[in-house]
C-alpha cells in the first residue's frame, strides 16, 4: 500500500483552501470563540490574509509546496490569553471541519497530533 502525504490525503491545495474557509466559518459560528475572529470578518482584507497565511501553515506543515512566512504561533498568540475551553472549542471545530470533508481516521489524528503540539504557543501565553 503507497503511502501519501498528510498534504495529499487534505486534498492538496484546494482541499486544504475549502478546509480553510470551513475551519474560519465554524470559529465564527462558534460561541465560544467567535469574538476573536469577527474582527477579521468585518475586514475582508485581514480575513483574506489571515486564511491565506493558515493555508501555507497547513500546506508547509503537512508536506505541500508552499512556504509559511506568517509569524510563529507565538507571536500570533502572545497576549491573547486563550484558555484551555477556547483552544478545546477550536479543536473541535477544526476535527468538524475534517469530518465534513470526510478525512480518514490517520488524517484527523495527525492533524490532531499538530495542534496539540502547539498547544503550549497558544494557551496563556
Amino acid at each position: 500500500m503507497a503511502t501519501s502525504t498528510l498534504f495529499d490525503r487534505l486534498g492538496g491545495s484546494d482541499g486544504i483552501q475549502a478546509l480553510v474557509d470551513d475551519i474560519v466559518d465554524a470559529h465564527l459560528a462558534n460561541p465560544a470563540i467567535q469574538a476573536r475572529y469577527l474582527p477579521l470578518s468585518e475586514d475582508p482584507k485581514r480575513m483574506a490574509t489571515a486564511k491565506r497565511h493558515l493555508v501555507d501553515f497547513i500546506t508547509t506543515g503537512s508536506g505541500g509546496p508552499a512556504v509559511y512566512e506568517g509569524r510563529n504561533m507565538l507571536e500570533i498568540h502572545r497576549g491573547m490569553n486563550i484558555g484551555e475551553g477556547e483552544y478545546m472549542a477550536a479543536i473541535d471545530d477544526i476535527l468538524g471541519a475534517l469530518d465534513r470533508h470526510g478525512a480518514d481516521e490517520q488524517t484527523r489524528k495527525d492533524m490532531l497530533a499538530i495542534a496539540y503540539s502547539l498547544k503550549d504557543e497558544i494557551i496563556r501565553v
